[in-house]
């Protein structure tokens, strides 16, 4: 028998969206896996043949990308900040909606045209993506590279603005930023390693069209 394929499966916001996702498509993680606090990473699930990894956002393209697992679900805002060649993203899963922007200080924003922005000091966890969106506008961007508590650069002197995943805005108000600008609508992808893709078509493809059939009923319901 070969071996199980593995999915990989971000830790955090997207986790919850995608357990439904993985029902309708007839996989059933261990109890363990819904478990935040649990802290094992690998989990079997009703299918001999599929075992799931639960890893960072950032990690499940690298576990993907570079055969460590056939398969994956992660935002697009990764697959923007990385690009990854070995990766094939065929489904669009319609879970995980936000939105990658651009933020400052209220007070700042107040008198801010960000038409008119020459260079720009942001901090922030994309900075491809953040160099490729000013580059495009003929903006000099200097990136500061944060794993996370973007929301603290500005008021502690760091950068000026930020640029990070927004849902609800909520975060960004409580420690006084504002959004003024939207680099990229975000949501949740299926990835696939390719060469995976090829040698283990049989087994791959139907989990593929699996996912896209979900996809379809979640939407028609």
């Amino acid at each position: 028998m070969a071996e199980p394929l593995i999915i990989a499966i971000p830790k955090g916001r997207i986790l919850s969206e995608a357990l439904p996702m993985l029902a309708r498509v007839g996989i059933e993680p261990e109890a363990a896996f819904g478990d935040e606090n649990s802290r094992a990473l690998k989990f079997g699930t009703n299918r001999p043949d599929v075992s799931i990894i639960r890893v960072r956002a950032f990690d499940v393209a690298t576990f993907v990308a570079h055969g460590a697992a056939q398969l994956g679900i992660v935002g697009s805002d990764v697959l923007m900040e990385f690009d990854y060649s070995e990766l094939y993203a065929p489904v669009d899963l319609g879970i995980g909606h936000c939105r990658l922007s651009i933020a400052e200080p209220a007070a700042m924003a107040e008198g801010d045209d960000p038409s008119t922005w020459s260079h720009v000091r942001v901090a922030t966890k994309y900075p491809n993506v953040t160099r490729r969106h000013f580059e495009a506008r003929g903006v000099q961007a200097e990136c500061v590279k944060l794993n996370g508590a973007m929301e603290l650069a500005p008021s502690l002197g760091l950068s000026s603005r930020i640029v990070d995943l927004v849902s609800s805005g909520k975060t960004l108000k409580e420690n006084g930023l504002v959004e003024v600008e939207v680099i990229a609508e975000v949501s949740s992808r299926l990835i696939v390693n390719r060469a995976a893709f090829k040698t283990r078509a049989a087994e791959i493809v139907p989990l593929v069209e699996g996912f896209r059939e979900a996809v379809g009923a979640a939407r028609a319901a």
